[in-house]
């Protein structure tokens, strides 16, 4: 059985996200549940998620629905929580089936061990958004969120997820200190004797590093190129969406 991974949608419930939407409802419902049994997504799903008691998005019903599907056809459902949807929770895991992980997961498929990761915070050059991430974690704030009424909740969302991309892309990407700093932390991992394979997302950028000690895998982006890994008896597989309706 096949394990199909990505990163990086950031579906949003704006008119601006409409077409990424549409397309990876599409995508989900193509999936074979014959032939895949996982599905990994390491973070950002969501351009924004937070979870009240009562409420969710509108916006993401439909995507909602196909994953809810995807469960019920026996695909099993793992996310990362990214910079984006650190806020993902009990809704995603108790109507969905979703074991979410907060930072990194292991796994092994096949012989091979598998570390994910998002990628988030690994750059110690970033440390603003270190800080960041431990106080919007925390409970005090999650609580203080919780008391601002949904709709002003992603208008301020949206303000956020604008200034919050602090990744900067030169004309040669490969440049970029957070691409450097996660292909380190790969490298650095694979150092140890349980990872014969790490797969981040994060930074956008599609690429397949073999070191001495172990491969690494950057899935890149679904929001903009519609980019995946495929996992295959042992081999890795990049795979990338068209969609023809």
């Amino acid at each position: 059985m096949k394990t199909l991974i990505l990163a990086d949608v950031h579906l949003k419930v704006s008119d601006e996200g409409e077409q990424t939407r549409v397309e990876f409802v599409r995508f989900l419902r193509g999936i074979d549940c014959g032939e895949f049994e996982r599905i990994v997504i390491l973070g950002d799903l969501f351009d924004f998620w937070f979870e009240y008691k009562q409420v969710i998005f509108s916006g993401h019903f439909e995507v909602l629905c196909a994953l809810h599907e995807l469960d019920r056809a026996g695909v099993k459902l793992d996310l990362i929580c990214g910079n984006h949807d650190f806020w993902a929770g009990r809704f995603l895991r108790e109507h969905l089936n979703i074991t979410i992980h907060s930072d990194e997961f292991r796994l092994t498929l096949g012989d091979q061990k598998i570390l994910f990761v998002h990628g988030d915070g690994i750059n110690s050059r970033d440390w603003p958004y270190r800080v960041y991430k431990k106080f919007a974690r925390s409970s005090l704030v999650v609580g203080a969120f919780r008391l601002i009424h949904p709709d002003w909740a992603m208008r301020i969302a949206q303000g956020i997820s604008h200034g919050s991309r602090t990744l900067f892309v030169p004309d040669d990407p490969s440049d970029s200190d957070e691409i450097q700093a996660i292909r380190d932390f790969a490298e650095a991992e694979l150092m140890q004797e349980d990872v014969d394979v790490v797969i981040c997302g994060h930074s956008h950028y599609l690429e397949e590093v073999e070191f001495g000690s172990g491969l690494y895998i950057n899935t890149g982006d679904w929001m903009e190129k519609r980019t995946y890994l495929v996992w295959n008896n042992g081999t890795f597989a990049r795979e990338y969406y068209e969609d023809n309706v």
